[in-house]
């Protein structure tokens, strides 16, 4: 028990984010009276706010690097203008317009990491004027005006459902399947990852604890799998935030680049002083995050299906919240990718639930900014009590 209690302490800020979300998906699917957690709703979260958790990855690395970029939703929407140009006006393949569209993106944010990295120009400062100078670029690309339909093929990007390869009928078995083979992965690497530190005499939580934690999280994949299947199976977008997060747990986690981030945001002139090439490491922080921005833009034209001088309005604020409300640390150095998906879902769920039941949109707005507050006063108090 003193184990267990040891754990969820040095683990405070991820477990107390999947009680909180667990809670505030409870509490509105009770005051909505289950309409949160009907499979069409379930499918519409997911789409909803796919562009916000694709921005939430790319900006916990940078918040872990103890910079900020605000400049997020500007470059999304001027990606989205150039998109829909490259492809509605120049009819441009879907793939190529997709390519450049990133390399596009990647370039706004080579283009900050270099100042803030190089010229040691503060990033609130260098993305506050990114900001405004592609929000100004987007204005002018589109005139002022939308542009759409982009291709079919395009659009089922963040649309469209993976096919039922197995011909269900009333259900997609398909979904189901992927499900089943999703628990059997995780508690192989749940298994293996309490061998591995069994073998160097590590802490382990009790057997009776980890076989509870497999039945819940395989009873919660499941059930999640059954809901989506119910509608119309797995989201492509949900596939494609998958992948990400695959790909950013490891790259966090196993990786020398992943330590050296994690050096820099904890203290910038130890991590110089022990090799790590510090103006390096953020110059390719901020390019990840606008490539990162550029599929967030695609993702989200896709789904509006045109491309708007006032897209990515708000997403910058949406994403930094979400890594704050999933853990990460003000100071720097301190989250996780999953973290700040959670804390997305969090936000994510709250919007929705609080549409569900009538609660105005001024409103939302004052819970949102109090529920960040709070996530970060927690930061806060939980670092004075471990200090």
């Amino acid at each position: 028990m003193e184990t267990l209690k040891q754990m969820f302490k040095s683990n405070i800020r991820e477990y107390g984010m999947v009680i909180a979300l667990v809670s505030i998906v409870l509490f509105f699917e009770i005051v909505s009276k289950g309409v949160l957690l009907q499979p069409l709703n379930v499918t519409n979260l997911i789409q909803q706010n796919s562009y916000i958790l694709v921005l939430a990855i790319g900006m916990l690395l940078v918040i872990v690097a103890f910079q900020i970029d605000l400049s997020v939703g500007s470059i999304a929407a001027f990606v989205g203008a150039v998109s829909a140009i490259l492809m509605i006006d120049y009819h441009i393949g879907v793939v190529p317009g997709i390519l450049i569209s990133l390399l596009i993106g990647g370039l706004a944010g080579a283009f900050q990491g270099y100042w803030v990295a190089y010229f040691k120009i503060p990033g609130f400062i260098v993305t506050l004027a990114g900001m405004l100078i592609f929000r100004g670029l987007t204005m002018t690309a589109l005139e002022g005006q939308s542009k759409a339909p982009f291709p079919e093929v395009f659009q089922k990007m963040s649309n469209g459902f993976i096919p039922d390869v197995l011909s269900g009928t009333s259900i997609h078995i398909t979904t189901l399947v992927v499900g089943i083979i999703l628990t059997l992965v995780y508690i192989y690497f749940e298994l293996s990852h309490r061998k591995a530190k069994l073998e160097y005499n590590f802490e382990v939580i009790p057997v009776q604890f980890l076989a509870a934690k497999l039945v819940f999280v395989g009873v919660a994949i499941n059930w999640f799998m059954y809901l989506l299947a119910s509608y119309k199976g797995i989201p492509n977008v949900l596939i494609l935030l998958f992948i990400l997060i695959v790909f950013y747990t490891f790259i966090t986690t196993k990786t020398v680049v992943g330590r050296h981030i994690y050096a820099l945001g904890g203290n910038e002139k130890a991590a110089k002083l022990s090799g790590v090439k510090t103006e390096r490491i953020v110059f390719w922080v901020f390019v990840n995050m606008g490539v990162l921005a550029a599929l967030s833009g695609l993702v989200f034209a896709a789904r509006l299906n045109a491309a708007t001088p006032k897209a990515g309005t708000g997403f910058e604020l949406d994403a930094i919240a979400a890594c704050f409300i999933g853990g990460a640390s003000t100071a720097g150095g301190i989250g996780v990718v999953m973290g700040a998906i959670i804390g997305g879902l969090v936000m994510g769920v709250m919007n929705n639930g609080m549409s569900l039941i009538g609660v105005t949109i001024d409103m939302q707005q004052t819970i949102k900014g109090l529920v960040l507050l709070l996530a970060v006063a927690f930061d806060i108090y939980t670092k004075s009590k471990q200090s």
